[in-house]
């Protein structure tokens, strides 16, 4: 058995879906369901015994000795983090509360199981923690991509969170010999991406007939890595990855943001075409762009495909094509996020109302393009 902590967000979710699609290996999945952990994603586990789901938060120390106890897993998988840069901008304490705090009583709960285990099972524990690309900081068009011997430089409270996080589980392991992994990825996209990221959100809109809010000049460049490749890659990772070793995970696929707008409206001009022949694209609006906006990451991924063999098997036009594809089958899902129905499912079948921030509300409709993220 595995644990996995934040199982119900994009990443995780995509994650435990392809383990148990792929393993009999069961897995405990805890989430503390903030506004972006939707259950409805995992719908299709219901009644699966090999899938334990719990809400709870990385910050709860009791219930996390409790699981680790009950389950004794042989591996932990923290997906579990604030992530969203835009929401840091405007109250960054609560990624400070979960991304530093919550990352460290993780580690101590994690540290004190994995220290009472017989030997054997001890030599094979490992702890996979995922973080991301914003924490090297920003990059210049010339500059070359990330290595994982980059310096940390955050320029957002939320990689400065994830910075923290990450430091802390290099500390467990040279202090402490806690047996952990590090992967640091690219921007992600595919299905069940909360639509308020930059391609569902262009994906919505543009069917909606709302605005395509681009952030200043569009020109920000990210690189842009397909969800079900990096749960092969963290997979692939925790198999066989070097004890305190990181692995940048990318997807070699470099492109600005309107790029990535104007490739999301030719596939719907081919997909779902407007009524009359337009384009998608006359809803594109620029927008003033943020404060402190990086202008560009990219990740140097030859390290994980020179050790462990992994590489992407989706291209952007393969990955992006299939992304699109999904949110067109898939409106009752976008629907429900957007309309805060998931919420009413979640308090039927969990019997909690988790707390709803209070600038989603704003975000949810049609709030000011400046207190979303895009990108």
């Amino acid at each position: 058995m595995i644990l996995v902590t934040g199982g119900a967000g994009f990443i995780g979710a995509n994650f435990v879906l392809d383990w148990l699609a792929q393993s009999d290996e069961a897995v405990v999945n805890l989430d503390k369901l903030t506004y972006a952990g939707n259950p409805e994603t995992l719908a299709s586990l219901k009644g699966n015994p090999k899938h334990v789901f719990v809400q709870g938060d990385i910050g709860d120390s009791a219930l996390l000795d409790r699981l680790l106890a009950e389950h004794k897993p042989r591996a932990i998988v923290n997906f579990a983090a604030e992530s969203h840069v835009d929401r840091s901008i405007h109250g960054p304490e609560d990624f400070v509360q979960t991304n530093v705090l919550g990352t460290f009583r993780l580690l101590e709960s994690v540290r004190g199981h994995w220290a009472a285990l017989p030997a054997d099972q001890k030599a094979a524990f490992r702890f996979l923690h995922v973080s991301t690309d914003e924490v090297y900081g920003s990059l210049s068009a010339t500059d070359p991509a990330f290595k994982e011997d980059n310096k940390y430089e955050p320029n957002s409270p939320y990689s400065a969170s994830k910075a923290a996080s990450d430091h802390l589980v290099r500390a467990w392991h040279h202090t402490y010999g806690l047996p952990v992994l590090t992967t640091n990825c690219s921007n992600n996209y595919g299905p069940f991406h909360f639509p308020e990221k930059l391609i569902p959100l262009m994906i919505v809109n543009a069917l909606e007939g709302k605005p395509l809010p681009v952030y200043g000049d569009g020109m920000q460049v990210r690189d842009w890595l397909y969800v079900k490749d990096h749960c092969s890659a963290i997979r692939r990772v925790l198999e066989a990855g070097r004890l305190g070793e990181t692995y940048n995970v990318g997807g070699w696929n470099e492109k600005p943001n309107i790029e990535i707008v104007n490739t999301v409206c030719a596939l719907l001009d081919e997909l779902r075409p407007k009524a009359g022949g337009k384009s998608y694209r006359e809803q594109i609006t620029y927008v003033t762009d943020r404060p402190g906006h990086d202008r560009r990451y990219a990740i140097d991924a030859r390290k994980i495909e020179k050790e462990l063999g992994w590489k992407p098997a989706d291209t952007f036009d393969t990955g992006i094509r299939k992304t699109v594809e999904w949110y067109l089958a898939n409106g009752e899902w976008v629907r429900n996020v957007q309309s805060g129905a998931y919420r009413e499912w979640l308090e039927k079948h969990y019997e909690t109302q988790p707390t709803l921030p209070e600038t989603f509300l704003a975000e949810r409709g049609n709030g000011p393009p400046q207190e979303r993220d895009w990108s």
